[in-house]
């Protein structure tokens, strides 16, 4: 059965909080964001700004959807400050990959960690692909959930700008 890409392409976060936190990745499909005011992710925001003033294709937007960091001849590379979501990181980017696969371009993926000063290269593969067509399904399973997924405690949870939300009322 072919995949019908158009009906399930979403935003390249949604991959990246799919691998996270499943009751985070549905809260901010419903529109529910703390993470405006968090510290983490204004030192993202500022990382993003000004690293790589010399590349000159950086925070490109396609049809509206995905964003990425920065793109050239042969390859789109995310700029993350450090590895410890490493897994999420690789899927997002290869989730790119993927999308701009299915209009004909193809690249290469690196992931530029720059705490570490470290590049991780990424090539899509069929398997790859296949991994991501099955997320896409449950990421839109997920969203269509009538409530939030049950909370799940990981060792990241008291750094996630959701943390309050999730836990208010609950005593550890």
């Amino acid at each position: 059965m072919e995949f019908d890409f158009d009906k399930h392409k979403t935003q390249g976060v949604k991959v990246n909080y799919y691998y996270i936190c499943h009751r985070k990745l549905w809260l901010f499909s419903k529109g529910i964001s703390f993470e405006k005011n968090d510290d983490r992710v204004l030192q993202g925001k500022v990382l993003h700004e000004y690293s790589y003033n010399r590349e000159k294709n950086k925070e490109i937007e396609i049809d509206n959807t995905i964003k990425v960091d920065i793109m050239d001849k042969e390859n789109v590379k995310e700029i993350k400050i450090s590895s410890k979501m490493k897994d999420s990181d690789r899927m997002q980017l290869l989730y790119y990959l993927y999308y701009l696969k299915q209009l004909g371009i193809n690249r290469k993926g690196k992931i530029n960690y720059t705490k570490e000063k470290r590049v991780e290269e990424i090539s899509l593969t069929t398997e790859d692909e296949n991994t991501i067509e099955n997320v896409l399904v449950d990421i839109k399973k997920i969203e269509n959930m009538n409530a939030p997924p049950k909370t799940i405690k990981k060792p990241y949870c008291k750094k996630c700008a959701y943390y309050e939300f999730c836990y208010s009322g609950e005593e550890e």
